[in-house]
Order: C-alpha cells, then structure tokens, then sequence
C-alpha cells in the first residue's frame, strides 16, 4: 500500500500517516521530467481526507510512476521520491483575473480580491476592490498644485468618484454601478459589514473601470500597432 508522511491539514497531526487512495497526473511542471500529482490520501489519525499536490523529485522513477494508478499501487512510503509542496484548498478555485491590459500592480490586487470573494471571505474582497479603485482612479487626478479637486474630495474615494463623474474624467455608464463604493470606501475594513451583494457589487464595479481605463485603450493600440506592422510589411 503507497503511504505518505506529512502533517495532516485536517487534524493538525504532526508526521501523520496517510494511506493514498488515488491519484491524478498533472504533467510535467519542471526540467522536463517533474512530474506533479494530485494524491487523494487519508489520514490514520482523523480518518478524512485531503488531496495532497505531490511532485516526483527522483529522475530514476519518472517512467514506472507515470502508468494509472502506479503510484497507488506501489508499496512503501512515496516520500521517497516524491516533495510535498502542498494540498489543494478552497484557494485553488478557479478566480477571475483582472481584465487585459491591466498594470501589473493593480492587477495583482484584483487577484487577491477575486480569490479573497471566492472563499467567502466578503470584508477582505471589498477591501481589495476598493484599493484597486484607489489606485486607478488617483492615477486620473490633476496635479497636486491643482485647486480642483480639494484635498478631501483627493482623500475620500466616495467623493473622488463624485467628482470625477460630475466632470466628465470617468465614464457616465459607470456611475449607476458605482454605487457599490460608499462614500467613506472603507466600510469592510473598519465596520466588518460587507455581505456577499455588497462584495460582488463592487467586484463588477472594479472590472468595468478596470476594462474602460485600460483594456479599451490597450486593445486599441494593439490593434494600431499591428496595422502599422502590416503597412510596413507591405512597404507603405
């Protein structure tokens, strides 16, 4: 019987034995000959479950691990020659990635909301979309040597969104969904009272900006840019 060694995710048992009761080839993922598996394992401790992610890590076996059901059937402990680097979690569900064209930083953030509403985790979504709104929408301000806006309509999200719709710097489609964001913005991370409408809301708020200030604009010069490159290839 295949067995691993490795403290169990459900019951907090340090160095607990699991016996494998299944396994799932995810394919090569290094040095093209790292397999990683997924093994559905129990443990003899709690008795339950959890899909551990397990990567091969001697070149020697990769060929006799590879059959259906190789590495169930094989005896021993498979910690022998194979890392554990993880088991799968509520955070391995499928997330919704920030719309193209994106920077990298606010794209990450969006990352991290999605992932935070995919669990349910409602205050620490809201929190994430409203610092992805923060950031791209202070990015359209004027200087700060600008009279217009004020320093509080700058500081208050609520009222910068206001402000930016009155003139015309933001989309007027958006206002209806911006409602999502409550004038303080900070409402999840200070009173703890975002439901799960009031998270989504602002998640569907965040992507339609996200798309207008730069998936619009990038798919645009893309399209320019590849024009250009057709002409030039015709010579003019």
């Amino acid at each position: 019987m295949a067995l691993l060694m490795t403290d169990c995710p459900r019951c907090s048992t340090k160095n607990s034995t699991f016996d494998v009761q299944g396994q799932n080839s995810l394919g090569i993922v290094q040095a093209n000959w790292v397999e990683r598996f997924e093994l559905y394992s129990i443990c003899r401790h709690c008795h339950t479950g959890t899909i551990f992610i397990c990567d091969n890590k001697d070149h020697n076996v990769r060929e006799e691990i590879r059959a259906p059901g190789a590495l169930v059937k094989r005896a021993g402990y498979l910690n022998d020659f194979m890392n554990i680097p993880g088991y799968v979690t509520l955070r391995d569900r499928a997330v919704e990635l920030a719309p193209d064209f994106t920077p990298k930083d606010i794209s990450a953030i969006f990352k991290e909301g999605a992932t935070c509403a995919s669990v349910e985790c409602w205050n620490a979504a809201g929190t994430m979309f409203r610092s992805v709104i923060d950031l791209a929408t202070k990015s359209l301000l004027p200087p700060e040597d600008n009279p217009e806006p004020s320093k509080a309509v700058r500081r208050s999200l609520g009222l910068r969104l206001k402000w930016m719709f009155e003139n015309k710097v933001l989309p007027v489609e958006l206002e209806e969904l911006a409602e999502a964001v409550h004038q303080d913005g900070n409402d999840g991370a200070h009173d703890g009272t975002l439901s799960r409408a009031d998270a989504l809301d602002l998640q569907d708020f965040t992507q339609q900006l996200l798309t207008r200030l730069y998936t619009v604009p990038g798919r645009i010069e893309a399209a320019k840019k590849r024009r250009e490159e057709r002409r030039a290839a015709e010579g003019g």
